[in-house]
């Protein structure tokens, strides 16, 4: 009696455990299996290329206010097609927060970096800049630009947004400083245009837009709308007569009172017509040689 009891316990436990096992791992929907426990594997994707990251950091440092969705949108509208590689708003935010010393370099060497020397009148720089009066109108600016200078050719209140309108102001342009070899502008429609474009053509000057949304590709004249724009509030506009006013000021200062960093503390004016302010002239020499022989404690008069 007592062997059977023991045979009967033993038989109930295996069946328990059997039953236990199939309960567990058995033939039962997916949804109502228990998996085994133990850590959850992880699957990577595979690492982007040396070269997104660079790129990554590039467009950081040059857009520095913008965020990590408006940098993806930028890096995915130029190479999504080209080199068929696209990035996501984490993945920008992940390589900005790991590469942030490195961001701050980049900026450094850009603020810092000396442009190549180009010669005079090779690419003009082309822009439009909005200016608000008083009364709360809107005014169109034409602002063109020599790479090589810096010089302002023009800065002229437009009364209409028209191709025949930029090509008028352009061509007089060329007939006061000769034709440059190439124009370059943004994708605005009217740069973009069938007509400005063949107009360039027959003028002999190959046009030259910059990527969309990348506006440091024509950094000249944009670096010289934001000092026009920092100029102008400094006062208000009462009408476009004083506008025009404004922007001779205004133009006149840049070109001939406002010396530059990368042209070796000269104005736009001086290095346009190649006067070097720092070479020794005649005059300048005899100068100092006269002051350098007169005994101390005379007056220079």
């Amino acid at each position: 009696m007592l062997m059977l009891r023991r045979l009967i316990l033993q038989c109930a436990r295996l069946w328990f455990l059997v039953g236990r096992w199939f309960w567990r791992f058995g033939a039962r929907p997916r949804w109502q299996r228990i998996r085994p426990s133990g850590p959850a594997r992880r699957f990577r994707a595979h690492p982007k290329p040396a070269w997104v990251r660079r790129e990554i950091i590039r467009l950081k440092a040059l857009m520095p206010d913008s965020g990590c969705r408006t940098i993806a949108h930028l890096f995915n509208r130029r190479f999504a097609v080209c080199k068929q590689m696209t990035v996501g708003k984490t993945y920008v935010a992940d390589t900005v927060r790991r590469h942030h010393y490195a961001i701050l370099l980049a900026r450094r060497k850009l603020k810092h970096a000396a442009p190549r020397p180009v010669p005079r009148n090779l690419i003009w720089g082309m822009d439009l800049l909005v200016k608000t009066d008083r009364q709360g109108r809107q005014h169109l600016v034409l602002a063109i630009l020599d790479h090589a200078s810096r010089a302002c050719l023009r800065l002229q209140r437009l009364p209409d947004k028209s191709a025949l309108t930029m090509l008028r102001h352009l061509i007089e342009t060329c007939r006061r400083y000769h034709t440059p070899r190439w124009v370059r502008t943004d994708n605005e429609a009217i740069f973009a245009s069938r007509r400005f474009c063949l107009a360039l053509r027959l003028l002999g000057i190959r046009p030259q837009r910059i990527d969309p949304g990348c506006p440091w590709q024509n950094g000249r004249v944009e670096r010289f709308i934001g000092t026009v724009k920092a100029m102008l509030s400094q006062g208000t506009v009462g009408n476009a007569n004083q506008l025009d006013c404004a922007l001779r000021q205004v133009r006149t200062c840049y070109n001939h009172l406002r010396p530059h960093h990368h042209l070796q503390g000269r104005t736009p004016a001086e290095v346009w017509v190649g006067v070097d302010v720092f070479a020794h002239t005649h005059r300048g020499v005899s100068w100092a040689r006269t002051w350098n022989t007169m005994p101390q404690g005379s007056p220079p008069w």
